[in-house]
């Protein structure tokens, strides 16, 4: 019978890998002399193009006293430029049949459109006039503080567990500022904010040498090149201060939190690990190993706590979880497990199957099939981003503003098909320590409390 298990396991590992297709995305990529980056991709399985900017101002990057800012410009940036209205930008993409939108990540804001491939022109005068004159007006400031802190006001502070698995997890489970500090913004800067330090930072961060540009669909690259040319060449470059540095002191000892919630029926519980850096031997091998302990719902977490205990209502979690996937950051990362669990269990049953779970893992490392099925599931999640102009553009772009190398999309899946079941087990030993754990118990406060 064991015999037949191995055979069953090699055969799995044998047919995972002889699905794992190569990936020959075509690259062009150049600098303008005002340092902007530019990324062509032609894919021409469609009629549409995408024009993404990707900007390196982010949560996590802005300066003190500045919380929310890069958040604020998120809505700022849709308020008009030198010859574009207020509101314009999106009625001009819609009225030539696309769509838009634009997000404020941990390392970056990015603003794209995905329109008909003969929007193209449009999209890129478009992008580089709010890149040249962005309108930031007294008045605008005004009504995008207003929108700005209702949002906060509603997705956080009125919201039960008020995104406690990201704002609370990582300012607990980190000491340097710039990876501990509130995400969102806090209100009293973003209320605060002055009409020239709002200026000052849109021209420190929204200028050409510290964006990337985007281009991914039916088009020519040769033809889009010259468009770049055309529209943002003759935008100067401004001094961009060097990036701060967000590296993290490792963490010694364990942390527990414990939190009320005026809001909430039901406990819930996050936990945050810190990860290896990206550029480290350790960090694809990690990347499965969250595959594997919360992937989906027959991954070991979910099964243990959720089906088999029954302690659990629920369970999620990730890498960059809620804020992006495994490529889109720059620096110190956590991995990150959320659950909603049952009135009458408690937070000290959950860790102890978790480490139970953990400890099974460090002793014996994940089987064949474990390993097998955690590739061909981040295959899979890679192969649908690939799948659409927005999600390769993402990627592209990643990889250019952190990387300085956008050519990397296509040298990721040898890299995750190379890992051993020893490296997942050796990440494990080292990172899924309770002295690199934190963890947030965030219960429903008692009434008249």
């Amino acid at each position: 019978m064991k015999n037949v298990r191995l055979w069953l396991a090699a055969s799995l590992l044998a047919c995972a890998g002889a699905y794992a297709k190569p990936i020959e995305v075509p690259v062009v990529y150049d600098k303008l002399p005002n340092g902007l980056k530019v990324v062509i991709s032609e894919a021409h399985a469609a009629p549409t193009v995408t024009v993404a900017v990707y900007y390196g101002i982010g949560f996590r990057v802005e300066p003190k006293g500045q919380t929310g800012f890069a958040h604020l410009f998120e809505h700022m940036m849709f308020q008009g430029s030198e010859h574009v209205k207020k509101f314009e930008h999106a009625k001009i993409v819609e009225a030539n049949g696309g769509n838009l939108n634009g997000s404020t990540r941990l390392d970056y804001t990015n603003y794209f459109e995905t329109l008909p491939a003969e929007g193209l022109e449009t999209a890129l005068w478009l992008e580089s006039d709010r890149m040249r004159s962005l309108d930031v007006s007294a008045e605008n400031l005004k009504n995008q503080q207003n929108v700005v802190s209702e949002e906060v006001r509603a997705n956080v502070l009125n919201q039960p567990y008020g995104l406690f698995e990201w704002l609370d997890l990582w300012q607990n489970a980190n000491q340097n500022w710039l990876n501990a500090h509130n995400f969102y913004g806090d209100l009293h800067d973003i209320e605060a904010a002055k009409i020239d330090d709002v200026r000052q930072f849109f021209k420190t961060y929204y200028a050409p040498n510290n964006a990337v540009l985007t281009i991914v669909g039916d088009v020519d690259a040769a033809a889009v090149r010259k468009l770049v040319d055309k529209y943002f060449a003759s935008i100067p470059q401004q001094p961009v201060p060097n990036r701060p540095d967000v590296s993290e002191p490792p963490q010694t000892k364990e942390k527990r939190v414990n939190q009320t919630d005026k809001l909430a029926n039901l406990p819930a519980l996050a936990i945050g690990w810190h990860l290896p850096d990206q550029q480290s031997p350790d960090y694809a091998p990690a990347v499965l190993l969250n595959l594997i302990l919360q992937g989906d719902d027959s991954s070991r977490f979910y099964q243990r706590l959720v089906k088999e205990k029954e302690i659990s209502i629920d369970w999620s979690g990730g890498i960059n979880f809620e804020l992006g996937n495994e490529f889109d950051y720059d620096g110190p990362m956590l991995l990150v497990a959320r659950t909603t669990y049952k009135p009458g269990h408690s937070a000290d049953e959950i860790l102890h199957e978790v480490d139970a779970i953990v400890a099974d893992m460090q002793q014996h490392g994940p089987t064949a099939r474990e390993l097998a099925d955690a590739k061909v599931r981040f295959r899979s999640n890679y192969y649908d981003a690939l799948e659409t102009t927005g999600g390769k553009a993402n990627l592209l772009a990643s990889f250019a503003l952190f990387r300085d190398d956008p050519p990397q999309i296509n040298r990721v899946l040898p890299l995750f098909d190379a890992v051993t079941a020893a490296q997942v087990q050796s990440v494990a030993q080292k990172f899924l320590v309770t002295s690199n754990r934190t963890s947030i118990d965030r219960v429903p406060a008692k009434e008249g409390k």
